[in-house]
């Protein structure tokens, strides 16, 4: 089974999705915005990447910035934040089976695929 974590304003995430689409794969959209993620989920999804929380933040989203910066946060606390604010968690996500990517650039849900 294939699985995306797509934020609809995201044009890399849409580029993603529309990829999964045009190669006439079935998959679950998963719209994290709208359904936030459970605190269990975040983690299996780090585990799934080899990430930590601080891999998969964007430190760069305005909500960070009026949050977090400047602070010295520990991986739990931003593993907090990223549940707080969604927005903060790096897209997209492609999970397929045991293995998932942040999939930006493109080829590394090509890469995945393969």
């Amino acid at each position: 089974m294939i699985k995306i974590f797509h934020n609809s304003s995201c044009s890399k995430s849409r580029e993603a999705l529309k990829y999964l689409n045009d190669c006439k794969l079935n998959f679950e959209v998963c719209e994290y915005l709208k359904n936030p993620l459970s605190k269990s989920d975040l983690q299996e999804i780090l585990t799934l990447l080899n990430y930590s929380p601080s891999d998969l933040l964007r430190s760069n989203e305005t909500q960070f910035k009026e949050h977090a910066k400047g602070k010295q946060l520990s991986e739990e606390e931003i593993l907090e934040l990223m549940l707080k604010y969604p927005k903060l968690i790096e897209r997209p996500i492609v999970i397929v089976g045991v293995k998932a990517v942040v999939a930006r650039p493109l080829e590394k849900l090509k890469s995945l695929l393969k």
